[in-house]
């Protein structure tokens, strides 16, 4: 052995209670599992006394959008902060491969819409050596990092590849082709296929994705092909035509677990959430819906309103330039034609909307923006349009957008047919973080609110990702898997207040949460972080090929 873990309570990823153990590492796994005392060091070993810290697998986060950010940040921060070990990308149908050169101000342009990144980050950060999916992943395999990433095959990207821009359905040849695709890609390694058919999923030039142009012929061609290899997993971002039904007939179908995204608990809804489970768990196959344990709230800046993509006026301000946007709020009768459709969509969020930063308007910082449009005798949208345009569309406001229902969110985290997830983890960098999900839950509803235990926890971080997505040799502290571990104070740990940091490329901003009683990080064996603090220029990570 190289490395000896000595002096922990060790929660195993299994649910099973914690205990006290000791973990011997050799090479990047592991390889001994003993009571207190049964492991002898020998010359030359590594021994680490945790002290009565909570030693656990590394977490495993299976739904982030590094695709690109990878390219420029082997960190992988901010997840790397918070005890995640490995992380699955290319959700919700969106990634940066295949990519024709003739396509990539179109993929930029989408993340840009529908994820919320900098174009400048994106155009600045993202080195094109890749075209196909398998180079990609030959990129991602040599290209240094910090943690394991895995990666699916995304439905627009793949989609834009074999049809270019064109908006309809797929002709016969066109799906064979995208099949084609997608088995070499498989072939290398990928996790998967995700794909969207979410209604304010618009694209470049505020168009719908290309994903929702599919048809349900074409969807059940290419997760035939998952099918077919026996392996893989379907994340559906869900929409018209792609609900609990389609997901049971295309898992017993085809035999592959799906996941689908989002199921949020509204506050002006209590127990919709898990109605929808209850039918779900009515239905064959293996499906698990995604929950967050986290109020969706983004800082949202009319300079990037994706949130309001599935109004049809904003499609019109998603096609334009940042650039001509103030123009056309300035224009009456585009707000004519915005305001009531925009006012119904959000009609349960206005009550939830206050400014967080500006400029010109320090004295309106928390103020909710209804109540002040009532007493300034006007409308929740036009005041917000008429704040921004006085701050050259600087203000972000704060606006709470889903899962918002407390007492839920604790239901849905205690529901084991639910799947713990929607970090989104290197998307909305400039509005939200919730990588930090994994020390939240730790913090906040184990500690705090007592909606779980530490063990469920942790499974529900560890050994439940690595069941549902067919994760290899990681996700337990088992004998012969991966050396990815975690040592945390269960006393401490939890999350900072977010904070805005300007290191993207171009000097692009986002937000940031560091963690607190993350005190040690293994990765394949590799220490990665100690006594609280990350260790410079470590590249433990590797590719995880389904």
């Amino acid at each position: 052995m190289e490395l000896l873990l000595r002096g922990a309570s060790l929660i195993d990823g299994s649910g099973a209670p914690a205990r006290p153990a000791e973990v011997a590492v050799s090479g990047d796994r592991i390889s001994a599992v003993r009571p207190p005392g049964e492991l002898t060091p020998a010359g030359g070993t590594i021994v680490v006394d945790l002290d009565g810290l909570t030693l656990a697998p590394g977490f495993i986060d299976v739904h982030t959008h590094y695709d690109a950010q990878i390219l420029w940040d082997g960190d992988l921060t901010p997840s790397s902060w918070h005890g995640v070990t490995s992380v699955v990308m290319g959700n919700c149908g969106f990634a940066v491969a295949p990519t024709r050169p003739e396509h990539r101000e179109t993929i930029v342009r989408t993340f840009e819409n529908v994820e919320g990144m900098s174009m400048e980050a994106l155009e600045q950060g993202i080195d094109w050596r890749f075209e196909t999916f398998p180079e990609y992943l030959s990129v991602l395999e040599h290209l240094p990092k910090r943690l394991n990433v895995g990666a699916l095959v995304g439905h627009s990207t793949l989609r834009l590849f074999v049809l270019g821009g064109e908006e309809r359905p797929a002709t016969a040849k066109e799906v064979e082709a995208m099949c084609t695709v997608l088995r070499e890609a498989m072939a290398q390694g990928a996790m998967g296929f995700s794909t969207s058919r979410q209604p304010n999923h618009q694209g470049a030039f505020g168009r719908p994705v290309p994903s929702r142009f599919a048809d349900a012929n074409e969807i059940d061609a290419l997760v035939s092909v998952l099918g077919t290899l026996g392996r893989g997993i379907l994340e559906v971002s869900i929409g018209p035509g792609l609900w609990l039904e389609q997901f049971s007939e295309l898992s017993t179908t085809y035999g592959i677990p799906v996941t689908w995204t989002a199921l949020v608990a509204r506050a002006d809804r209590p127990g919709a959430a898990l109605r929808t489970v209850e039918r779900g768990a009515t239905l064959p196959g293996e499906v698990y819906p995604q929950i967050a344990c986290r109020p969706i709230v983004m800082q949202t800046s009319l300079v990037d309103p994706t949130p309001l993509g599935e109004v049809d006026a904003w499609k019109e301000v998603l096609a334009r330039p940042r650039a001509q946007r103030a123009a056309l709020y300035r224009d009456r009768s585009w707000r004519d034609r915005a305001r009531e459709p925009t006012l119904a969509a959000w009609k349960h969020r206005w009550s939830k909307i206050a400014i967080e930063e500006t400029n010109v308007h320090q004295d309106l910082v928390g103020v909710v923006l209804e109540r002040l449009a009532a007493d300034r005798g006007t409308t929740p949208f036009d005041l917000m349009l008429d704040l921004a345009l006085d701050d050259d569309l600087a203000t972000r406001f704060r606006v709470v957008m889903d899962n918002d229902g407390e007492d839920e969110i604790g239901e849905l985290l205690a529901d084991e047919r639910t799947l713990l997830g929607l970090s989104d983890a290197g998307a909305h960098a400039s509005q939200l973080c919730d990588a930090c999900y994994s020390t939240h839950l730790l913090g906040y509803w184990v500690r705090e609110r007592n909606a779980l235990s530490l063990e469920r926890a942790v499974w529900r971080l560890t050994g439940h990702p690595h069941q549902v997505f067919r994760i290899a040799g990681r996700g337990l502290v088992r004998e012969g898997f991966f050396a990815d571990l975690v040592a945390f104070d269960p006393n401490r740990v939890g999350t900072t207040p977010a904070e805005r940091v300007r290191d993207q490329p171009g000097g692009a901003d986002r937000l940031v949460v560091r963690s607190t009683g993350i005190e040690h990080v293994w990765v394949n064996g590799k220490a990665i972080r100690a006594d609280g603090e990350d260790l410079p220029g470590v590249a433990a990570g590797r590719l995880l090929r389904a």
